[in-house]
């Protein structure tokens, strides 16, 4: 972790961003020798929507709108319910 004074990271804040980019390395801006903030690099993002990475992976084996079962095993389709 580097640690720099407000004026020192004030003249040279885009090379800094630049190095941090790069580099990943956390930056800790020091003013009057205390800690006033951090430079962190961006957590990176892969994509929008995690579901992205499911794209492609699905394969349809069969009709997926008809039921699994037929409709003779359904109790709803059995006809009487007096039974």
């Amino acid at each position: 972790m580097i640690t720099l004074k407000a004026s020192e990271f004030k003249a040279k804040c885009l090379a800094i961003l630049d190095q941090v980019a790069m580099t990943g390395e956390t930056v800790t801006i020091l003013k009057r020798g205390k800690p006033v903030a951090r430079l962190v690099p961006p957590v990176p993002v892969e994509d929008d929507y995690p579901q992205r990475r499911l794209a492609g992976s699905v394969a349809f084996l069969g009709d997926v709108v008809a039921p699994a079962l037929p409709a003779e095993v359904w109790e709803a389709e059995g006809g009487d319910l007096d039974e």
